[in-house]
């Protein structure tokens, strides 16, 4: 069977899994459609706006899709075909389902921020721990996706036009981003950054078929089976991929950005296709680029080689998109990788603004509380974006997944309240629990370096006693956790 075969079979299979089983989440979160939103009676002109769910949709594609589902999948395909495996079932049972609860508990919750949201459910120690770690992984986020396009971009233009003038302009663009109301920027330029991602996604998809491109070593891993490990260091399959694939599988940055959108929402009933929907999408952008490192070099030594090259994936994202388009089409696919970062980029100084907020209580609608908080935010990721890539990507890929491993326990521990069956959401929170333990003790450079059979045997034990813990505390969640908050009153004014 032909490569490109497994490619359409992955896609099919996200496509059918999306239709069946996001409807069978929504069941268990039994969406509301006659409560009002908090876009309806909270609205501000700042933050908390009506828009439509078309819009809403792209805003929240945009804003989850940085540079992890091309970057995160293009060091994947290192491991092979597996690859592909993880984005289809990670995104549809994990993924899918961390996002839509991080969005629709905080519509239930005022639209507040992930923090927050997890407090009402897990208790006020996790709200403090999350209020620190959330903030350092937006930070980390910013930093991420500042660089990233300023050296794609730096690729493109003259000398002048180096890494740090596309690192200034990109980081005056956040600013005003993250200071302006969400429909004077964002949601006037997503539709066309939208239709550029579009591009970029499908123009990659033509040229692999196009030139018949096959997966490295092909004769090699039908040999091997689709499964085999190929990373060319012998790197541990589980669980370094599971972390290095975070966007476009399960991303913990969707949560912090889900309440922003949850802001906008006009209806519970469009909850489905933003959140669940927009994680679907990222994950076909995902495995595009997967597909596309996978086959368009020879060997994964070649594709490693090109990866540790200065500038890491971007060179990947350079050297496909003008192999495959040529110089026009290839320009353009680059520029849809741009996008990508530069609107998740944006909103996360913005995500990490309305963090502070809510802490503070500092009232967002005027511009000079607004100031007070991004100043100090923007000069931390100033001082940040000097480091190393790699180094800041290390930190943000376990931090990042292990944010996404709280949010799906606050999200079982949602279910319990509302009575409701909470294994499908119990399930991947206790395998990504032993995941991210796994990780941080088997990782050389970031974590404890430790053997990786002492590594999997601890990340199992803190799984399973996560779980024994979870099952144990069912009846204080059903006794002490506040469910929802009211809809907030419609003043006079809103009335109007």
């Amino acid at each position: 069977m032909p490569p490109v075969i497994y490619f359409f079979i992955a896609l099919a299979t996200l496509l059918v899994g999306y239709l069946i089983y996001s409807k069978i989440i929504e069941k268990i979160f039994v969406p509301n459609y006659d409560r009002p939103t908090p876009a309806v009676t909270m609205t501000d002109g700042v933050d908390y706006i009506k828009l439509p769910t078309w819009k809403v949709f792209l805003i929240q594609l945009l804003n989850i899709a940085g540079v992890g589902p091309v970057f995160g999948p293009i060091l994947g395909a290192l491991y092979g075909p597996m690859a592909l495996f993880w984005i289809v079932i990670g995104s549809l049972v994990a993924g899918g389902v961390h996002d839509y609860f991080s969005g629709m508990m905080s519509l239930r919750y005022s639209g507040q921020s992930i923090p927050d949201v997890i407090g009402f459910t897990l208790g006020n120690a996790f709200k403090q721990f999350m209020r620190v770690f959330s903030l350092v992984l937006l930070i980390l986020v910013g930093v991420v996706f500042v660089t990233a396009p300023a050296g794609l971009l730096a690729n493109l233009t003259p000398a002048w036009a180096n890494f740090n003038f596309w690192l200034i302009i990109i980081f005056i663009y956040y600013l005003l981003a993250t200071l302006l109301p969400i429909d004077i920027i964002i949601a006037r330029l997503y539709p066309l950054f939208a239709a550029i991602l579009i591009i970029m996604a499908v123009g990659v998809s033509v040229g692999l078929i196009y030139q018949g491109k096959v997966f490295y070593n092909w004769p090699e891993i039908s040999a091997q089976g689709i499964f085999a490990n190929l990373h060319p260091k012998h790197l541990p399959l589980w669980p370094l991929m599971f972390i290095t694939i975070a966007c476009g599988a399960l991303s913990g940055f969707h949560a912090t950005q889900s309440p922003l959108m949850s802001r906008c929402l006009v209806n519970e009933k469009m909850g489905r296709k933003v959140f669940y929907g927009a994680m679907i999408a990222e994950s076909v952008i995902a495995l595009v680029w997967a597909t596309a490192a996978m086959t368009y070099y020879d060997s994964p030594d070649s594709l490693l080689a090109v990866t540790t090259l200065k500038g890491g994936p971007a060179n990947v994202v350079s050297q496909v998109s003008l192999g495959l388009l040529g110089t026009f089409g290839g320009i353009l696919a680059i520029l849809g990788v741009v996008v990508l970062p530069i609107t998740s980029g944006d909103t996360s100084f913005r995500a990490a603004r309305l963090l502070v907020s809510d802490v503070t209580k500092l009232n967002q609608k005027h511009i000079k509380s607004r100031l007070i908080i991004a100043l100090p935010l923007f000069a931390i990721g100033i001082i940040l974006s000097q480091i190393d890539f790699a180094t800041i990507w290390n930190y943000f890929g376990w931090s990042n997944q292990t944010l996404a491993t709280i949010v799906l326990w606050a999200a079982a521990a949602y279910v319990v309240k509302r009575g409701t069956n909470h294994w499908l959401v119990t399930l991947p929170a206790t395998f990504m629990t032993a995941t991210v333990i796994a990780y941080i003790c088997v990782e050389q450079e970031l974590g404890f370096g430790l053997p990786f059979g002492i590594s999997a045997t601890i990340g199992i034990v803190v799984a399973l006693a996560s779980l024994i813990w979870f099952l144990l505390s069912m009846k204080r969640f059903r006794r002490d956790i506040i469910l929802e908050l009211p809809p907030a009153p419609l003043t006079p004014t809103l009335l109007k």
